[in-house]
């Protein structure tokens, strides 16, 4: 280190930071949050892609030459939202939904519940990580489309929010 660099305190260490950081890549994790008394570390990796425009009716796929039409891959359905300005919020890794961050807390968002870019919604859970999952967007949540406990896929629709 530059001898100009900062004094970092005591509770600050390097090493683990790095350990952090390669079990996040190895593990595929986007978010990590700790804390242990006073002390909170909260780690970021890659883009953050949580909402998204409104979702239309997909077509589906064409025939795969060769293949039985029975092995084709096949578009999931996907539902459109009730109103087209409704934005959605997903999750962006996979994981276990937690309304709350503990069963006695009560949930972070409700129907109706106000938002902001900043507005913890859910934890996602993934491999003992619980990973706090942020709305990206302001607006009135009007959809909660799971439930505690339930698994979720990345990418997966978890709300849908009327925009401010």
């Amino acid at each position: 280190m530059a001898d100009d660099a900062p004094d970092l305190n005591e509770s600050f260490n390097l090493e683990k930071l790095k350990e952090l950081i390669e079990l996040m890549e190895k593990h595929d994790l986007t978010d990590v949050h700790l804390r242990h008394g006073a002390e909170q570390w909260r780690l970021r990796r890659g883009p953050r892609v949580v909402a998204a425009a409104p979702v239309s009716h997909a077509l589906p796929p064409a025939p795969v030459a060769g293949v039985p039409a029975a092995a084709a891959p096949v578009a999931a359905a996907v539902p459109v939202a009730a109103a087209s300005n409704l934005l959605e919020v997903k999750s962006p890794i996979v994981g276990t939904y937690y309304s709350s961050p503990t069963p006695e807390d009560p949930a972070f968002v409700a129907v109706g519940s106000k938002v902001t870019q900043d507005t913890v919604v859910c934890i996602v859970e993934a491999m003992k990580v619980f990973n706090q999952i942020t709305a990206d967007l302001s607006g009135t949540i009007e959809e909660i489309l799971v439930g505690n406990g339930d698994p979720v896929e990345s990418g997966q629709v978890l709300f849908r929010v009327r925009p401010n």
